[in-house]
């Protein structure tokens, strides 16, 4: 009878939905139907989907499958090309409905055409499926042989996570955003501070954000070692979901109880916080911005899921107008989706860019894997708005280069 009444937080009530069960709680093992499955070009028809193959058996619903390419569009070279058409061709034989290509990195791309919404319960391909959690999704990464597992069954099991609690107080200052948080605690707890558990972010701080910088919250869960990430629906989540397609969601139904039990409360001073800056070679290595006056840099990218959506390039655009970097020095930008690509040419904001002297590259992963134009060349010293820092991500020598996150 206990059990019945125990109070839950967002992530356990989306469980226990999936899971057709009115209580979990930390620590149950379920077994979860899946109400929507992402996964990449990478990670895609080329893995899961041929092991899907072998295994003889069809996609268990085409209507909750999204395929995404975005890994392999950066070059028009035969591995991109040959990447691409088996995408297409794979997607073309088993009926899938949605194949999105070359439209933009798959994390911002999958709720910006209306996939996500509050209350899902979704797989992705990828470890930065968290998120989705920004619009009140439960969405983790897992890898291939998970991955067709689901494509074969629609279902997973799922050991029930803890939940930890991180409240930002204080709307964040001119120049910082939800990156310098993530960096903040990253610095503070390490990349594995929160090992398998839901980080659940909340609080004035998370309240006064764009929903697009929300997204990046989420997403950088996997640098602290999570499960996933999770922010509780509100208007502004309805408002832009709307925008993307979506539909009229519901967004009261979608929170914590009020008294429900977390692993860990952290508490983020927003107001107080600076620009935070990770050093070679680990996004844990973060700090002030201050302390690495001075170093000479080779390059700048302006891309990932993090760090090129629109919120972000206007915030670069404030920063860069009328100025010029200088001779020799590459600055790379990269917009997240092709959607955002436009939206930021047609309010000038790209014409900032360009005028300070950036390169325009397409929407996708390249600059984050260490794949394209925006690879760091060797001996070189680099900044870059990604996820991670880590060696032989972005660099192309990981031994000379050093790769800094922004």
């Amino acid at each position: 009878m206990g059990d019945m009444k125990r109070a839950m937080t967002l992530s356990e009530k989306i469980i226990a939905r999936a899971a057709g069960k009115k209580k979990v709680q930390p620590g149950e093992i379920v077994t979860c139907a899946v109400d929507l499955a992402m996964m990449h070009d990478s990670s895609g028809p080329r893995l899961a989907g041929k092991m899907l193959d072998e295994l003889g058996v069809p996609i268990w619903d085409v209507d909750k499958l999204v395929v995404v390419t975005d890994h392999y569009v950066n070059l028009p070279d035969e591995t991109y090309v040959r990447m691409q058409t088996h995408a297409a061709e794979w997607c073309k034989s088993h009926g899938v409905k949605h194949f999105i290509q070359d439209k933009g990195i798959c994390h911002i791309v999958l709720p910006e055409y209306g996939h996500v919404r509050p209350g899902l319960f979704c797989v992705g391909a990828d470890s930065h499926s968290t998120t989705a959690g920004a619009l009140g999704a439960f969405m983790v990464g897992i890898g291939a042989s998970e991955m067709t597992g689901v494509l074969a069954t629609g279902e997973i099991w799922v050991r029930v996570p803890e939940t930890a609690r991180i409240e930002v107080k204080g709307r964040l200052g001119a120049g910082v955003a939800a990156k310098d948080v993530v960096l903040k605690i990253c610095g503070e707890h390490g990349i594995m501070g929160f090992d398998y558990q839901v980080v659940e972010f909340c609080g004035s701080g998370v309240d006064a954000m764009p929903v697009e910088d929300r997204l990046t919250l989420t997403n950088m869960a996997a640098e602290l070692g999570a499960k996933t990430g999770i922010i509780a629906p509100d208007a502004k989540t309805a408002e832009t979901l709307a925008a993307w397609g979506a539909g009229k969601v519901d967004v009261k139904a979608w929170r914590s109880d009020a008294d429900a039990t977390y692993a860990k409360k952290i508490v983020i001073d927003g107001a107080a916080l600076g620009p935070q800056v990770a050093a070679p070679s680990s996004p844990e290595n973060a700090a002030d911005v201050a302390e690495h006056a001075g170093t000479k840099l080779d390059q700048a990218y302006l891309g990932a899921c993090t760090g090129a959506k629109v919120e972000d390039l206007r915030m670069a655009a404030k920063i860069l107008k009328g100025r010029k970097a200088a001779k020799g020095f590459r600055f790379l930008v990269a917009p997240s989706t092709a959607r955002m690509r436009e939206r930021a040419a047609a309010e000038g904001t790209l014409k900032v860019l360009e005028d300070a002297g950036a390169t325009i590259l397409p929407s996708g992963c390249g600059g984050c894997i260490g794949m394209g134009a925006a690879r760091l060349p060797e001996n070189a010293v680099g900044i870059s708005s990604t996820n991670r820092n880590f060696l032989g991500f972005w660099v192309e020598a990981p031994k000379v280069s050093r790769a800094r996150t922004a």
